[in-house]
């Protein structure tokens, strides 16, 4: 049975599907939803939603705006799916990723009596017992979480992050029925499979839990204050543990001003170039000395204090760099600056990025012009968002695959380039660059890391020895007892075989109308039996069950929109 049948069939799913299948088609993506077979997976006997068109209004916007717009009306974990999906330029086009980009939180405040439940729930203690004061009204509400102000009894002022009651069964649900259009997507739409709908669920499934989990968040805030407790530039908020927990994470109040209120700041006196130099340097840190970075370093998530101090709010959404990726874009990176298109191929097909090896020649034309595009521009002209989102467009041209996480850093540095250009328009994120990448290259290259490297070399090749006669041993026993076998895809089949069973339904479906015709037909010449207005009614009632069946299997044709 396919995967989308594992969900729990309880009227609630049910009705969650009849909604999500109903909100596509009245924002235009009908045919899609048709090209699933939902009913045919779900084995209703009845259509569990009726397709029909979108309105003239719909129709005049974008396909990026009609899919915001139906993101929105979904819910915050359609929501939280598309603010993913505006970080994957990879199998998202442009123009729908700026729309994606626009997602917003349209979700009125839970009531203050279940935040205060809820954190009773979670610390064991009623509100009162905990805080000195906690103000009801939230200061400000988004699709998981609300955050409340207050002060601790022993006088700190804190906020309350308070995730939202019952939204963990909301979103469990919302994602089974994403895997299941992820598989319907992958099984039945022509190239659907190039964009790894599955795989973009489990990513999404992933990313989501872990935002759920505000132990989690916690733990990652006191890395995040580890990492550059020496560093005087930056604040990271401090967590009260004992008032938090796994829907609860109780930080420290911070006062200051949004990265981007230039009016703000420069009221206030403050350095707008050395604020810009200090967020590119401390975002670089992140990247390449920590491997734990800000993945959502929007405005909203950066406020300044005073002595051009970077304050960093919000790490339910981080990335990481191991050591196999920073080595892969170091890599990637000295093949560019020697123009070495060949090296920079064989590198992706090592990688087993390269999904399509056919067109090589094309790849590396490419690659080449977009090279010397950018080799000869100026440093201080350079802008790295671009080059990224240029180098991402040809990767996504010839299917080649893109680690999440490298998408969540691009994204991040793009953000954070704009960020800096508009504190300071002679900002150039390239100079902030070269430090850390000349570092990284005298580590790669150092005699204490190609020994590292080395031995490890030596030892997989050591442990392949060992087991390489035991698996050609294994190998020929199978063969010798008739038990090697080799399994055969073939992808695309199982849609086709549901296009032949529909067509053979339907021409047995017209050969019974055809005979009930036929033999009604004859009924009438012979006048025999009971009659009804000089007719024999074996004949009349053939008639009536022939057109009834017509009309019927007339309607799915029309609806199925294959004449």
């Amino acid at each position: 049975m396919l995967p989308i049948t594992r969900l729990n069939r309880n009227i609630r799913s049910l009705k969650r599907y009849r909604q999500v299948l109903g909100v596509l088609i009245k924002y235009g993506f009908g045919h899609i939803v048709d090209q699933l077979n939902i009913d045919y997976y779900l084995e209703l006997g009845k259509r569990i939603v009726t397709l029909g068109t979108a309105s003239q209004e719909m129709e005049k916007l974008t396909q990026g705006a009609r899919l915001r717009l139906a993101l929105e009306e979904l819910g915050p974990t359609f929501i939280k799916l598309g603010q993913l999906l505006s970080t994957r330029p990879d199998i998202v086009p442009a123009s729908i990723i700026e729309e994606l980009k626009q997602l917003q939180d349209h979700i009125p405040p839970v009531a203050p009596e279940q935040i205060m439940a809820q954190i009773h729930r979670e610390l064991g203690y009623p509100v009162e017992e905990l805080f000195a004061t906690f103000e009801e009204t939230p200061l400000a509400t988004a699709s998981i979480a609300q955050v409340h102000r207050g002060k601790l009894k022993s006088g700190e002022e804190i906020v309350c992050k308070v995730r939202r009651p019952e939204i963990e069964d909301v979103i469990e649900t919302d994602v089974d029925i994403m895997m299941g259009l992820a598989y319907l997507i992958e099984k039945h739409l022509p190239g659907g499979d190039l964009y790894d709908p599955i795989g973009v669920v489990k990513e999404f499934r992933r990313s989501i839990n872990r935002e759920l989990d505000f132990n989690r968040e916690a733990r990652t805030i006191e890395r995040f204050t580890t990492n550059f407790a020496e560093d005087e530039r930056v604040r990271i908020p401090l967590v009260f543990r004992e008032y938090s927990g796994h829907t609860v994470l109780t930080m420290e109040y911070i006062s200051g001003i949004k990265i981007n209120n230039l009016k703000e700041l420069n009221a206030a006196g403050y350095d707008l170039e050395s604020i810009a130099e200090n967020g590119a340097d401390i975002f670089l840190q992140q990247v390449f000395v920590h491997g734990l970075f800000h993945a959502d370093p929007h405005p909203g998530n950066i406020h300044v204090l005073p002595g051009n101090i970077i304050c960093i709010f919000d790490f339910g959404m981080v990335g990481r760099l191991d050591n196999d990726l920073k080595q892969k874009l170091t890599e990637l990176l000295l093949c560019v600056l020697r123009r070495d298109v060949d090296q920079i191929i064989t590198h992706l097909l090592y990688s087993g990025d390269l999904l399509d090896e056919g067109n090589l020649s094309s790849l590396k034309r490419d690659l080449a012009e977009f090279i010397d595009d950018y080799y000869d521009v100026m440093l201080q002209d350079m802008k790295v968002g671009r080059l990224i989102l240029d180098f991402i467009e040809i990767l996504t041209e010839y299917r080649i695959k893109f680690p999440a996480n490298l998408m969540l850093l691009a994204r991040a540095l793009i953000t954070m380039e704009g960020i800096g250009k508009q504190l300071d328009p002679a900002f150039n994120m390239v100079d902030h660059l070269k430090p850390f990448t000349e570092e990284i290259f005298r580590e790669r290259y150092s005699p204490s890391s190609l020994a590292k490297e080395a031995s490890r070399t030596f030892q997989s090749y050591q442990a392949l020895g060992k087991s390489l006669p035991a698996d050609i041993k294994e190998f020929i026993n199978r063969v010798n007892r008739n038990k090697f076998k080799i399994d055969l895809e073939h992808r695309g089949l199982e849609r086709l075989i549901n296009d032949l069973d529909k067509s053979t339904n339907r021409i047995s479906f017209s050969l019974v109308i055809a005979s009930l015709v036929i033999g009604s037909s004859l009924i009438m010449q012979t006048e025999k039996g009971p009659m009804l207005f000089g007719f024999p009614v074996l004949g009349l009632l053939g008639y009536c069950i022939a057109g009834f069946l017509g009309f019927g299997l007339a309607i799915a044709i029309l609806r199925s929109g294959r004449m």
